[in-house]
């Protein structure tokens, strides 16, 4: 959906229509939510609670979540409170002039081709800002729908510590796996073949997958012909 929004952007600038204002505007507002969705403490949540939160309310959060509004340097506060004037001025913007938006009279308000260059410029400064910063700050581990490759480094210091022993599980279809921890302490996983193959492999899985409805079905057939049979 982020991908189609971007080349609906691209397309809609191309051709010097204002539509390209309404994706700039949901693209920002889809990085904010990625965000928090990411780092948001749902014991103490940042994310609007809003059931229609406006532009600038998803900027505050994001920010906040990321801690940045903590930082003490008056120059760099500075900053961030520019963003925030950035993020409703590009909002505003949407909401008057945006060819799809929800502004009064907006399809009348037709914008030269600098203007929607400057609130594409925008969206792209927020969200540039935005992801510098995303990556400085550590996601909960827990919770994070960040792919494995993102955590290279943990990953390093987690292999170079940590032993690894399958065992043949007491479950059919399924492996016992035990991990070592450096402090001596050992956790042991029970993982399915299904699971496994899900996981690392999706082409192995389907494959397995439609071998396992040939076998399910010869088993039927076979019990078919056995009572006829009897």
């Amino acid at each position: 959906m982020l991908q189609q929004t971007f080349e609906t952007l691209e397309q809609e600038f191309a051709s010097d229509n204002d539509a390209c204002i309404d994706a700039a505007k949901a693209i920002v507002e889809c990085a904010c939510r990625v965000i928090l969705a990411n780092l948001d403490d749902p014991t103490s949540p940042l994310t609007p609670p809003e059931q229609n939160p406006d532009f600038g309310a998803w900027l505050s959060s994001a920010v906040r979540v990321l801690h940045l509004d903590q930082v003490r340097d008056a120059s760099f506060r500075k900053l961030i409170s520019q963003y925030h004037k950035l993020a409703t001025s590009l909002g505003d913007l949407r909401n008057t002039s945006g060819a799809v938006s929800h502004g009064r009279d907006g399809f009348l308000l037709k914008l030269s081709v600098h203007q929607r260059r400057a609130a594409l410029l925008a969206a792209d400064a927020i969200i540039m800002f935005l992801h510098e910063a995303y990556l400085e700050h550590e996601p909960e581990l827990v919770r994070t729908r960040e792919p494995y490759e993102r955590f290279a480094r943990m990953n390093a210091l987690i292999d170079r510590n940590v032993g690894v022993a399958a065992l043949e599980s007491e479950f059919d279809a399924a492996v016992d796996i035990t991990i070592s921890l450096p402090n001596d302490d050992v956790i042991t996983l029970t993982i399915e073949a299904s699971r496994l193959l899900f996981e690392f492999d999706r082409d192995a899985y389907v494959a397995a997958l439609i071998a396992s409805r040939e076998a399910d079905a010869d088993t039927r057939n076979s019990d078919i012909v056995d009572v006829n049979h009897g």
